[in-house]
């Protein structure tokens, strides 16, 4: 019978995975922050990307939400779909030189940042519906750069190997940070409670959510946030970290506050409201999500 140590020890593939990542970041380290961003950008759009299968199914997904589009531009955005990520895994792991640089521009803008403001004045709880575009830790850095306190929920990654340092490099970005599970959820209220700005995901699918509409499709949209701005009377705003064209800097957009209605009608409004970023710019969405998966 394994040993209780054997059996919490990650598995082969795990730990040489891990390794591989590893041996690329550290390589990256190697070079200024202007050089190694891009560069494991193109790592992922060219390399990992096409391997993994992510770039196939960024461009299925394309396909499907945005018809209209021909090959040679799915490809293209598909590209730029791995090279964000890319460079968003290598800013998270930038420690300082990513967090100074996003608190020294404060890059906060957009139509509810006032909204913003006042509930951090006022203590009042909010909710900060984010989605897996452009840089989501670039919005932490920000508004932690404030002195307001962000907290986010997290789900730790299958590879326990990759946990470990994974999760210390989102720690050093802003904290508290919150592990799904019975414990994290707890903690997670009482600082909501507290008059914390909580940010929270909504745009990956969620088997037990609601039937919405996404590009026009039906698609699981998680009710969580809207519950939880309705349950403590929290502020529901829209935030993103935007890249700009340089590929290295951000604005962080405050959207309007979404008005408290039901679940639904405030989930969709969210849904309405990424839609439209993404098709400003769709190659700063996480396609490899398979957002519609129960529809394939």
């Amino acid at each position: 019978m394994p040993t209780p140590e054997a059996d919490d020890r990650p598995r082969l593939t795990d730990r040489l995975a891990n390794g591989a990542f590893l041996a690329v970041m550290g390589l990256a380290r190697l070079l200024p922050y202007r050089r190694r961003i891009p560069l494991v950008g193109w790592v992922f759009a060219h390399i990992l990307g096409p391997v993994a299968g992510w770039t196939r199914r960024a461009r299925r997904n394309l396909a499907q939400a945005m018809p209209e589009l021909d090959a040679a531009e799915r490809a293209r955005i598909a590209r730029g779909v791995l090279d964000n990520a890319g460079r968003s895994l290598a800013e998270i792991y930038a420690g300082d030189a990513f967090t100074d640089r996003i608190r020294s521009s404060d890059p906060l803008t957009g139509p509810g940042l006032a909204a913003l403001e006042e509930a951090a004045r006022s203590d009042r709880p909010v909710i900060l519906a984010c989605a897996h575009f452009g840089n989501y830790d670039a919005m932490r850095a920000a508004l932690a750069g404030r002195g307001w306190p962000v907290g986010a929920l997290f789900r730790p990654m299958n590879n326990a190997a990759f946990n470990s340092h994974y999760i210390p490099a989102m720690r050093a970005i802003a904290e508290p940070i919150f592990p799904r599970g019975r414990a994290g959820i707890a903690a997670m209220l009482k600082f909501l409670r507290g008059g914390g700005m909580l940010a929270l995901g909504f745009d990956q699918f969620a088997r037990e959510g609601e039937v919405l509409r996404f590009f026009d499709l039906p698609s699981r949209t998680v009710l969580t946030p809207a519950e939880l701005a309705l349950r403590h009377e929290a502020l529901l705003v829209p935030i993103s970290g935007r890249r700009l064209p340089n590929g290295l800097d951000f604005t962080v957009h405050v959207g309007e506050p979404i008005p408290h209605s039901t679940p639904p009608e405030m989930m969709q409004a969210l849904n309405d409201d990424l839609e439209a970023m993404i098709r400003a710019t769709p190659e700063q969405w996480f396609w490899v999500h398979r957002r519609w998966k129960q529809y394939d």
